[in-house]
């Protein structure tokens, strides 16, 4: 017997795509906003090349992942944002409660430092984007009354920080993301990512290692105090 309801089928559809662990890493891996290839897929999610290929294409078909092509070269990338937004409720919804230890030293030191400090798509998360957050919302440039929304002090704070807010297009100005890691919300929509990606071009935050995670610079730390009042060591 079909569903009453006209939106079950796409629902279904929708959560079969990402019932699959190899799926799910893919997505997982992709929440770094860039860009990339199969085989790299294919190794981070331990197999092989053929079976990621398999696993991606049903992600492009259904609409999770944009294909590109350079020569020779596949790469896919997460739809959009809205895509992003879902994967990391997601994952945050599934989060450990903190129970499950680690089952090396280097998985323990990757998880510390994505815990620290991550990008979330295109924002920053994890304690870094949670203190970042906590210093608009105390300063009053994040207006958090019904969902997120930038004061006009704070989008004064942007422009006289350089940082430009394109208003344009369906998505929020902000938006509320709940972090995996802390449980708490970190800010994303158009603000989110400007301030993202001009803190990776003024330097203020590098990335290390091959996952998502990043870490403030020295000139990222007299930056975010000076601009926001965050202590140094709330940034470490």
């Amino acid at each position: 017997m079909k569903s009453r309801e006209p939106g079950a089928p796409r629902l279904a559809a929708l959560a079969a795509l990402m019932a699959d662990e190899t799926r799910a890493a893919c997505l997982l891996a992709l929440l770094d906003g860039r860009a990339w290839t199969a085989g790299e897929l294919a190794r981070h999610s331990g197999v092989a090349a053929s079976t990621a290929s398999e696993h991606l294409g049903k992600l492009v078909a259904g609409g999770l992942l944009a294909e590109e092509r350079q020569g020779r070269h596949r790469y896919v990338r997460l739809a959009d944002a809205r895509v992003a937004g879902l994967v990391e409720d997601l994952a945050a919804y599934a989060a450990p409660d903190g129970g499950e230890r680690p089952p090396t030293l280097r998985a323990a030191s990757a998880r510390d430092a994505m815990a620290r400090g991550r990008t979330c798509y295109d924002h920053l998360a994890g304690r870094l984007g949670i203190a970042l957050t906590d210093a608009l919302v105390r300063r009053g440039d994040l207006q958090t009354d019904t969902g997120f929304a930038l004061s006009p002090q704070g989008v004064d704070l942007f422009a006289a920080l350089g940082i430009g807010l394109e208003r344009s297009g369906r998505r929020p100005m902000a938006r509320a993301c709940l972090d995996w890691t802390e449980r708490l919300p970190h800010l994303a929509g158009t603000a989110g990512a400007a301030l993202c990606s001009h803190a990776f071009d003024a330097g203020w935050v590098v990335r290390i290692g091959s996952e998502r995670a990043v870490r403030v610079t020295p000139d990222g730390e007299r930056a975010f105090g000076d601009a926001l009042g965050i202590g140094a060591e709330s940034l470490r």
